[in-house]
Parts: C-alpha cells; structure tokens; sequence
C-alpha cells in the first residue's frame, strides 16, 4: 500500500449519504472481516466537545485538519482564535462545512495545498492517521507541510500495539459495502516508530474521555515540552 489517500469514490456512497441524511453510524473494516470500527456520524455533524475545545485550545496555530469531515475542528480552531483550515476526500463533508461557513478544502493531503511549511499544527483526529494505508507516509507528508516548529496531533487506536494496513470498506447500517481503499490503524507505541522513521520527535502522550493522543515535533521541543513528555509516557 503507498501513502495515497482514497479517492472520494472509494468511500461508497455510504459516507456521503450518512453526512447528507444521517441516521446512525458507518462501520469502517477489513473488507475480508466481519466487526470493524463504528463511525458516529452524528459526532462529526455536531460541534466539538469540551475535550476538543480544550485540544482546540492548546493548538498553536495555524492549523491543518488532515481528513477533517464537517470541519468541527476547524471551526473549534476557529473560535479558540486560530487560523485554520481543513482538507478531506468527501464532497458532501467540504460542502457541509462551507454551508456553515468553514473553510474546507475537498481534496487529498497528498495534493498541493496552500501554505505548506507553514502550517504551525496538523491535526489526525477521528482515525485519520489511517489515511492512504501507511502512516509513515502520511505523517512524512504531515512533516513536510509543518514550519520549523510546527508539530503534529493523532488521535491513536485504543490498543497501545496496534499496528495494520488493510483494504477497508465503509459499511451501512445493513451491512452494505461501497469500494475498498488502503486504510491503516495505530496505537501510540507503534506511533512511536512511524513517527521516528518520519523525523518526527515526541513531546507528549495521554488520554482522556477513553480517547487516546501523542503529539510529535518537527524540530526539537523545549525543556518544558520534554518534561509533559515523561509525564505522560
């Protein structure tokens, strides 16, 4: 699998329909197994909660919502005082967001965009490090887009070790599939090597509200940054 983000279509129509007209979440799996991972698309629609607020608010800006679907970040980025921007594959959650006057770009990280090397934060929240089905690739690319003393923010899988690329599908309420595309999941200790393989260095890890994050750096973190850092590892 290469570090290309799925194209829209790749999605199904099941995404688009779910943003568009929601009525429970879509389950994203293997395409050769049963189970897989449950998307709220009601979260997504919604404005982001405290917890995000409080991320929101700890973000040096500006920022880049890599796969950022409605655009609740960006909009949360927005209001803590931020220039931001988002990026995502999906025509129907571009649309949604500029309906409500959040800037979103439909498109792939992967594609040119603006500002690049000047971005102070990209953000991969929701499981969006499994972008393109290989997330040193992507967090390279995440990298190159940062200024000098940017850093990056993931949202990690649940399990610490997790560490998979597979050919997902995104499946509706009635087990119906739309195409497969190259997805990926990552815990924070595997993070850890796609991140030292991408010349990122670590500043922090920790959870909350059963949401598990690290944050890595371009360059170097200050005295203060390494000392969050064993205090969250």
């Amino acid at each position: 699998m290469t570090g290309i983000a799925p194209h829209a279509d790749a999605f199904g129509l099941h995404y688009e329909r779910a943003l568009r007209e929601p009525t429970g979440p879509v389950v994203l799996r293997e395409a050769a197994a049963s189970g897989g991972t449950h998307h709220d698309v009601d979260r997504y629609l919604a404005r982001a909660d405290a917890l995000e607020r409080r991320i929101a608010r700890g973000l040096s800006g500006p920022v880049l919502d890599v796969g950022c679907g409605p655009g609740r970040m960006v909009r949360a980025a927005r209001e803590a005082g931020l220039a931001a921007l988002g990026v995502d594959v999906s025509a129907a959650a571009a649309q949604i967001a500029r309906s409500r006057g959040i800037p979103v770009i439909q498109g792939s990280v992967f594609d040119p965009l603006p500002h690049e090397g000047d971005w102070g934060t990209t953000l991969l929240l929701d499981g969006s490090i499994g972008i393109g089905g290989d997330p040193g690739a992507l967090l390279s690319r995440c990298r190159d887009l940062l200024r000098p003393d940017g850093r990056i923010v993931v949202e990690t899988h649940a399990d610490s070790r997790r560490d998979r690329r597979f050919a997902g599908v995104l499946a509706d309420e009635n087990g119906a599939t739309g195409g497969t595309f190259p997805w990926a999941e990552v815990g924070r200790h595997a993070l850890r090597r796609h991140a030292r393989d991408a010349r990122l260095l670590p500043v922090r890890e920790w959870t909350a509200e059963r949401r598990w994050f690290a944050e890595y750096a371009r360059t170097a973190a200050v005295s203060g940054d390494r000392a969050a850092r064993r205090r969250a590892t």
